[in-house]
């Protein structure tokens, strides 16, 4: 009896012992703040510590208050004709719609607005990236570092299609953050989410890569054009936006952009441009103030969506030789793809020998060319493998720099009309030509005293419309003004005014 007790407290103490040893080895895990060297993984099975990378990268990490000054709108509104008749049923005031109904022009003054982002220091003479939906249309821009300095900021310049934008500051020896490749993480890799959310403060939350290439429709956010998002189930909500996605070594892997939510709030995932296609952006808006986008020249996306379609609607689906890749649905006559031979039907597989899964991984590849640079592409058609070398192309369907256009480019000069004017001529707005000199409005045949009235279906009140729509029009696919005006003797004209070189 006594060795058989003897034996039970043998067991009894090695097991308090190997107790001790796990909870030695736990202990020592968590105490290990070495930073894991770039580019290496983390020990398999061991958790990170995540306080080195968050004392790195939280000087990087700015807050950005915007304001939209209060603005005075002109609005119209639908007049009831027996309202007409019976306020003023002989006209002795002057209604100008004599009972016959119509609108009503009346003025509004909005309210003033303000709202607040989040923005990373890439560099320490005081650029910084963002969303392009933080600063979007905004009078004023406030940067509030973490030790409470603030600087007014200007945008450099924007990229609505993928939601960046970058502003600057005016000052040096800024703490820019480290900025790693995002093509080099990982699913499962641990990362940190930083910003201000709901404008309490900067706040640090964790999480892991749960996804990369996502595209994203119908999440709170943007609805994007190029989407490649890094996912992560780190917490985003409002005010994070234009923050920072940074790894273990506190180094910026994306920019913080949308989450996907049925309430406004964060209910499991956050999405995170990576910082391959924000390089790229950055350096566009830095070198020529808009960005040198290349397309392929097709229309498509996932083959294995593509194949549940045809499922969906009990049609027959194709041997393609693959279930993974880009299917091309369709192919823009003046594309690259086209003059490269690429067909309908056809499916993407390969992009300068790097293997292509969906169409998120094509686009973002794509995304970090300029047009003029060459991609060589690897298709299946009938299941069989071809290879042709692609040379990219812009909107415009060349491979020229494309460069936001200045009203000087059109040889003319504007003001608004008086208000005598509009009386004159019987119109609300507009804007007088002064002066014409050579380029196109002389090419063209407009004259001065001709009165714009729209400019591509849209109305122009103020010189700052015609500069924006000038802009727009100069980077778009079809560079083109559509103008409709009138002369002083009141015969409306229109004229089609190119902005390309002819």
């Amino acid at each position: 009896m006594n060795m058989k007790k003897v034996s039970n407290y043998l067991v009894y103490a090695m097991c308090i012992i190997a107790i001790a040893f796990s909870a030695g080895s736990f202990v020592k895990v968590y105490a290990n703040k070495a930073p894991v060297a770039a580019g290496s993984p983390a020990v398999p099975g061991q958790p990170v510590d995540l306080t080195y990378a968050a004392d790195k990268a939280l000087p990087s990490v700015v807050t950005i208050r915007v304001v939209k000054n209060s603005k005075t709108i002109t609005r119209e509104v639908q007049v009831d004709p027996f309202e007409d008749f019976f306020s003023d049923p002989f006209g002795f005031f002057g209604n100008p719609n004599r009972g016959n109904g119509g609108t009503r022009k009346f003025q509004q003054q909005t309210p003033k607005q303000q709202g607040s982002g989040s923005g990373v220091i890439i560099s320490n003479d005081g650029y910084i990236v963002t969303n392009n939906h933080v600063v979007d249309e905004v009078d004023e821009i406030t940067v509030i570092l973490t030790d409470n300095r603030e600087f007014s900021a200007k945008v450099i310049g924007t990229d609505p299609s993928t939601d960046l934008a970058l502003i600057k500051v005016n000052s040096k020896n800024l703490p820019a953050i480290t900025i790693a490749d995002s093509q080099k993480l990982k699913i499962g890799e641990w990362v940190l989410a930083i910003g201000n959310p709901f404008s309490i403060g900067t706040t640090v939350t964790a999480g892991i890569v749960s996804a990369k290439g996502r595209q994203m429709l119908g999440g709170e956010g943007t609805q994007n054009a190029i989407q490649s998002f890094i996912q992560t189930d780190a917490v985003i909500n409002r005010g994070n936006s234009g923050g920072a996605l940074v790894n273990v070594n506190g180094e910026l892997v994306g920019i913080n952009a949308m989450i996907y939510s049925e309430t406004g709030s964060y209910s499991g995932y956050g999405f995170a441009i990576p910082t391959s296609i924000m390089n790229k952006i950055v350096s566009d808006l830095k070198t020529y103030g808009t960005v040198q986008r290349a397309l392929i020249g097709i229309v498509g996306g996932d083959l294995n969506n593509h194949i549940d379609v045809l499922k969906a609607q009990e049609k027959e689906v194709p041997d393609f030789g693959t279930v993974n890749g880009v299917y091309v649905d369709k192919v823009p006559d003046d594309g690259a793809a086209a003059a490269a031979g690429i067909k309908p039907g056809d499916v993407i597989v390969q992009i300068d020998n790097k293997p292509l899964t969906k169409m998120s991984e094509l686009q973002e590849y794509v995304t970090s060319k300029r047009p003029g640079e060459k991609v060589v592409v690897t298709y299946l058609r009938d299941k069989a493998k071809k290879t042709v070398t692609i040379t990219l192309k812009n909107a415009q369907g060349n491979t020229k720099v494309v460069k936001k256009a200045d009203l000087d480019v059109l040889g003319a000069n504007f003001r608004e009309l008086t208000k005598e004017e509009k009386e004159q001529y019987d119109v609300t707005y507009g804007l007088m030509v002064t002066k014409v000199d050579n380029g196109p409005f002389k090419k063209r045949g407009v004259p001065s005293k001709f009165i714009i009235l729209t400019v591509n279906d849209q109305p122009i009140k103020t010189i700052a419309q015609l500069q924006d729509i000038v802009k727009n029009a100069s980077t778009s696919k079809n560079p083109v003004l559509y103008i409709k005006g009138l002369y002083p003797s009141g015969k409306v004209d229109f004229f089609a005014i190119p902005l390309e070189d002819e």
